[in-house]
């Protein structure tokens, strides 16, 4: 249901837009899986292989934050970055020491603004019961969402087995917006972080460069990258006056989710399709060709 609107201009160019999505038009993108929303709404305005299963890599960490916070742990607590139980899945490198300490809070920031690594992991392997309780945590709480589409196997998105859907990402975004610190967390521009034992300090910045744009008033952000995953960012960003969930996977190189974010906004704004670059649409016609190949389909999550 379209929610109530201050005015009428307002009203009139959502219709227009909820018209355009119905009719099986939408703006060109770049990405090759999109799913467009109003803020509170899983129902899609527009769609783009949005129930298409692939992986998110780390736009997983926006579970991770959503576990920990819904955990009730204290955020004030001092965690200590151990050496991972596990080899990780992909290239894994970080400037934090092994043995030194942050504040929970701290720690899921940097997961979450500049998608640091071992954070995601230090946050997972100090939830009660442990690392494997914790992602067993994150499939859970797919599950409550109704992500259907949905299996985690690790909290940082290294793994190409952490599978989402376009759609299922839109109920996560929502769901992460209950929690300010969330919303603070992954927008943050800059943030320099004092760790103890021993001490020192690390600078940290923002990996979605419109949270920097006021024009934009980014709510939410989270980006994401595996050469199997391309490039992706889920993002809450005002819009011609409303707030709106973005969901971009799987594009070509890192222009091309800001690209394809102003082309969802002017489509939105007057019903302008767009162009995207011709090596973006070879890209895009190869992943559909190797993703039919390699399943006929989206896969089935048990």
């Amino acid at each position: 249901m379209i929610g109530k609107f201050k005015s009428g201009a307002l009203l009139l160019l959502v219709m227009v837009f909820v018209t355009t999505a119905q009719a099986g038009t939408g703006p060109n993108l770049a990405s090759v899986n999109a799913a467009v929303a109003r803020v509170g709404d899983d129902n899609l305005v527009f769609g783009k292989n949005a129930d298409r299963q692939v992986p998110i890599a780390s736009v997983t960490k926006l579970m991770t934050a959503l576990v920990v916070l819904e955990s009730g742990q204290p955020l004030d607590e001092a965690l200590t970055f151990h050496e991972r139980h596990t080899p990780a899945a992909n290239n894994a490198y970080t400037r934090i020491r092994v043995d030194s300490t942050l504040p929970r809070s701290e720690v899921i920031r940097i997961a979450l603004m500049s998608s640091e690594n071992f954070a995601a992991y230090t946050l997972a392997s100090n939830h009660p019961g442990g690392y494997d309780v914790f992602v067993q945590a994150m499939n859970e709480k797919a599950r409550a969402l109704g992500m259907s589409g949905t299996r985690f196997v690790d909290p940082t998105g290294l793994s190409v087995l952490n599978v989402s859907t376009a759609s299922d990402l839109v109920r996560l975004v929502n769901a992460t917006l209950k929690h300010p610190e969330i919303r603070e967390y992954s927008t943050t521009g800059y943030y320099r972080a004092h760790f103890r034992n021993p001490r020192y300090s690390l600078s940290f910045g923002n990996t979605n460069p419109l949270v920097h744009r006021d024009s934009w008033g980014v709510e939410l952000s989270k980006t994401g990258y595996l050469s199997e995953a391309g490039r992706c960012l889920v993002m809450v960003s005002d819009m011609n006056g409303e707030k709106v969930v973005t969901v971009l996977l799987d594009s070509l190189g890192t222009r091309s989710p800001l690209g394809d974010s102003g082309r969802i906004k002017r489509w939105l704004a007057s019903g302008e399709t767009g162009t995207v670059a011709k090596a973006a649409r070879r890209y895009e016609q190869e992943k559909n060709a190797s993703y039919a190949v390699a399943d006929n389909g989206p896969a089935t999550v048990n």
